[in-house]
């Protein structure tokens, strides 16, 4: 094949983002809309008056700490007990990240079969409606009688929770690819697996990436239902003996945790899509 017959590179960032047709990225690809000095500082500001106002109306109401402490007595429960938190904060993050790993690899895999055999998807769909409209949580006390108390009920529930979200949402990206560069990338010769790798994931990036947010913390959720369930050991666990010995404190403190590991799941498939996908934007 001569220099000029040569298949064409494909790439996503030369522009065509119009063309994917996905809703609306720009929250994921051109970042959470804090660009000057004075929208940060008025996010600040909105956080102290509202930390503030809690503070300042949980005192003068006098309401006992057991039914919900002040932001002060979260702060210190956080700082002091987190020694003994730290421990289950790791058990919790092998259980998302082993089940995450797993589950994203089957959907992204399941993902690129589909969208390129037709009648594998027919036979795969009805199952993946399943698991999608199933409660996770429901099949944690299944999952115990087989494989114990362990790791491994819970990296598998993780694994089925986060799985669908990542395959449909990837599938979804794969499918929305202009029809005119595919049939382009066909006159130049390409085969189909060089379309799909040169044409379908590029322009996918987008939806892959939402569909990876969307499935950790999907993840993350049935990770911590699946320590409360059962096991000795997570943050979820420690939801559940801090809530039955009344220390709100350190119960608020484990939530507040939780959350900054959701933000953090954000943040993390914020940049990648920015470095990645930005021309969605």
């Amino acid at each position: 094949m001569s220099e000029k017959d040569a298949i064409p590179e494909f790439n996503a960032k030369t522009g065509g983002a119009s063309e994917v047709g996905i809703t609306n990225m720009s929250a994921l690809t051109s970042g959470p809309g804090i660009k000057s000095a004075g929208e940060i500082f008025a996010v600040v500001a909105v956080a102290v008056i509202v930390i503030g106002g809690m503070e300042l109306l949980l005192g003068l109401l006098e309401v006992p700490q057991y039914v919900l402490p002040k932001p002060s007595e979260i702060a210190v429960a956080l700082v002091t007990d987190f020694p003994l938190i730290a421990p289950h904060l790791g058990h919790t993050l092998v259980e998302l990240f082993g089940g995450f790993a797993i589950g994203a690899s089957v959907g992204l895999i399941l993902a690129a079969v589909i969208t390129q055999f037709p009648f594998v998807e027919k036979i795969v769909t009805p199952y993946i409606l399943l698991l999608v409209t199933t409660p996770m949580l429901a099949l944690v006390p299944l999952l115990i009688l087989r494989f114990g108390f362990g790791y491994e009920p819970r990296i598998i529930a993780v694994a089925l929770a986060s799985g669908p979200m990542v395959m449909i949402n990837a599938a979804t990206g794969f499918r929305r690819v202009d029809h005119g560069k595919i049939a382009l990338a066909r006159s130049y010769g390409a085969s189909t697996l060089q379309i799909f790798w040169k044409v379908r994931a590029p322009m996918a990036l987008p939806m892959i990436f939402v569909g990876l947010m969307v499935g950790s913390i999907f993840g993350l959720l049935t990770a911590v239902g699946a320590e409360m369930v059962g096991g000795g050991f997570g943050l979820g666990n420690r939801l559940t003996s801090y809530s039955s010995m009344i220390q709100m404190p350190q119960f608020f403190a484990v939530v507040l945790i939780l959350s900054i590991l959701g933000i953090l799941i954000y943040v993390l498939f914020f940049l990648l899509g920015k470095k990645y996908a930005s021309w969605e934007a």
